[in-house]
């Protein structure tokens, strides 16, 4: 078996893997309700005369077309060094048995820790099992190592997080995250209705089938009614208790990704973990944007030999997180790579880590307190359409736009040039003296980075639902002129910030599309003083350690053949009706079509997303979402359609999904789900 590596001059050097490998397509393994799931498994060819440590991979994306590709790279090389790497297709997708009713239930779980029964009864098995995965993959991946079972010795969990309330694509600050709720709910509506594969199944795909395009329910609805950290939130969230996991636990994440607070949270409070973050994207770091990528198979591989095989590679002497301190660019909706450095931390909090406090005064950050002055924040409904997407794909387009498109439509303050260059690394904090004339009210708060020539680059932000001031279990109303006391916690960062350019702090009680918006419009009364200021984590470089972080190159192994018959698109786009004053954000993202050599499958996927707002009317906002899917090959050919479409009042939620089914271009289904949901507090 051939691999590929390119080294640091981008030239290709062949190497081989240490064992031959064999591929078990269509493994099932059967549950104890008598459902099945479908598995693929990479072995080495000698695993039943010398038994081997597993690795799982545990996804509701569809192993035999929608991750085809990427599963054809990492399951091989963990085989090729000594591993079974197994990929499942979780209980209600893919060829698996049964319906997906929501995400990360505990059926979910339950069938996780029968399949390391499973895979201990296995000639093959050592009994010992490590789990990998990105996104749904890392959450589950936490999950289940909080329920003990004593085959799982460890995980490696990327972009995902502890707290799915706080830091998921539902709420964030206890604000409806409008630009992903439906968005993410349309997705999985579509995804997890698509159909089981004839050639693998049966002749029963297209009863299953039907099954779950009735059954499968739009999860928006009940994402909805969970407006507050209730036990259907805590449900998952390993931060409710985390003694429940004393396995090691390496967890990673990038700037542009959405769940990067998590890695702080987790190697602060799980005692055998470790982090990483890059500058990556909502990906592996070996192939994700923007560069610098990392060998990080090499790196995966340190760990399950240290952890599943009891090699000592040197990880237990690793610093606890590792960081890419990235230099300072002009804003780019996307960026190829980001300059920057390694830095190595032996402990979160770090004591290398000191605050630095700037307050307000008028449209100034200070370095001394002020005091006596009351800002005034008025709502402008559509600041946030520059924002760019919440979680970034690496896509064209991803990426927030110069700021001096919103500063305009939110209070700015800004510092003198900076007289020397500093690295920040950690969250940043904006705490307030403030009062509001609504009882409903959100706060976003937004940190760039403004460049001697004007530009201006977001760095962080946050927000925070005011109504949480005290609990996001029991949110209160405010009293309108009240005089109340807020901490908004930005999301964290690692960025130099050079000497010469100046630091923003832009504060809007509104940030459409990422939070929906209040009832009313709202008018924030800001004071100044010794409570309202921004706390900045500044970090004192350690050369020592600094300097001794190195990876590997990427390497890249030959993926299974496949034909691009479309290729992809990205548009993304912001209107403004002069007329009408209506201001409108079309997202569109052809996902291109393929197919795939070895089974002949052929899969694509178009979305278009629209976030509409009227100005100066709060209860005009409007999220629609559209899917196109298609899977089949030859005379078998299968697509969905789905549209999603959320608005509100003052009172309540409006969700409205329609599903229509194609057999061979012939309309076989459709339905349409409506809920009325009460506001509560969003």
């Amino acid at each position: 078996m051939v691999f590929n590596i390119k080294d640091s001059s981008n030239r290709t050097v062949k190497t081989d893997y240490p064992k031959e490998i064999k591929k078990m397509e269509h493994v099932w393994i059967p549950m104890s309700d008598g459902a099945k799931l479908a598995a693929t498994i990479w072995l080495p060819k000698d695993a039943e005369e010398n038994p081997v440590p597993a690795i799982l991979e545990y996804l509701p994306y569809r192993k035999d077309d929608f991750t085809s590709i990427r599963d054809s790279v990492r399951h091989p090389y963990f085989a090729g060094h000594g591993y079974a790497s197994i990929r499942i297709d979780i209980r209600g997708t893919g060829n698996s048995d049964g319906i997906l009713l929501d995400e990360y239930l505990k059926q979910e779980q339950d069938d996780a820790l029968e399949v390391f029964d499973w895979i201990a009864e296995q000639p093959w098995a050592t009994g010992s099992v490590g789990m990998i995965g990105k996104s749904w993959g890392g959450f589950n991946g936490l999950q289940i190592a909080a329920r003990k079972h004593p085959a799982l010795k460890t995980i490696i969990t990327l972009c995902s997080t502890d707290d799915r309330y706080a830091d998921d694509v539902h709420y964030r600050g206890g604000n409806l995250l409008a630009s992903d709720m439906l968005w993410w709910a349309s997705t999985m509506f579509a995804y997890s209705a698509r159909p089981q594969d004839p050639e693998v199944v049966g002749a029963s795909w297209k009863e299953n089938w039907l099954d779950r395009l009735e059954n499968t329910p739009p999860y928006v609805q009940e994402w909805v009614r969970h407006q507050v950290r209730d036990d259907y939130w805590k449900h998952g969230s390993i931060c409710e208790d985390y003694s429940d996991i004393q396995i090691p636990v390496f967890t990673v994440s990038g700037w542009q990704d959405g769940y990067t607070d998590a890695v702080f949270r987790m190697v602060e409070n799980l005692p055998h973990s470790k982090g990483l973050i890059g500058p990556w994207a909502h990906e592996f770091p070996e192939v994700a944007t923007p560069d610098p990528a990392i060998g990080f198979l090499q790196e995966c591989l340190r760990w399950w030999d240290q952890w599943l095989k009891g090699i000592d590679t040197g990880v237990k002497d690793d610093p606890k997180l590792v960081s890419w301190i990235q230099n300072s660019e002009l804003p780019e909706v996307n960026y190829d790579v980001r300059p920057g450095k390694w830095v190595a931390d032996n402990s979160w909090p770090s004591e290398n880590i000191n605050e630095k406090h700037f307050w307000l005064s008028e449209g100034k950050l200070e370095e001394q307190v002020t005091s006596g002055k009351e800002f005034t924040i008025p709502s402008v409904q559509e600041h946030g359409y520059y924002a760019g997407v919440f979680c970034p794909f690496g896509q064209p387009g991803d990426l927030p736009s110069d700021q001096r498109l919103e500063n305009g439509k939110a209070v700015v303050f800004t510092s003198d040039p900076l007289t020397d260059s500093v690295d920040l690394l950690g969250h940043p904090v904006f705490h307030m003296e403030f009062s509001s004339d609504q009882k409903d009210a959100l706060v976003a708060v937004r940190l760039c980075d403004k460049a001697p020539s004007g530009e201006s680059t977001l760095i962080s932000w946050g927000m925070l639902n005011l109504n949480h001031l005290h609990s996001h279990e029991h949110p209160e109303a405010l009293i309108p002129g009240k005089v109340y006391q807020a901490s908004i916690k930005l999301d964290v960062l690692g960025q130099q910030i050079p000497e010469g350019h100046r630091l923003e702090v832009a504060i809007a009680p509104t940030y459409w599309p990422q939070a929906w918006p209040s009832p009313k419009p709202v008018t924030l009364k800001i004071l100044s003083g010794e409570n309202t200021k921004m706390t900045l984590p500044v970090r004192t470089p350690q050369l020592e350690i600094d300097n001794s972080i190195h990876f590997e190159n990427p390497e890249t192994a030959k993926v299974i053949d496949k034909e691009i018959l479309r290729e992809e698109n990205r548009t993304r786009t912001v209107s403004h009706d002069t007329i009408q004053n209506v201001w409108k954000l079309e997202d569109f993202s052809d996902e291109g079509e393929r197919l795939l050599l070895h089974n002949d499958i052929r899969h694509g996927s178009i979305n278009k997303n629209t976030f509409t707002i009227k100005s100066n009317d709060p209860l005009s906002a409007s999220v629609e979402c559209e899917w196109e899917l298609t899977v089949g090959r030859e005379e078998w050919q299968t697509k969905l359609l789905t549209h999603s479409k959320m608005t509100s009042d003052e009172t309540t939620f409006y969700l409205t999904n329609t599903m229509t089914a194609l057999e061979n271009e012939e309309e076989i289904f459709q339905k349409t789900w409506k809920e009325e949901i009460p506001r509560n507090f969003t």
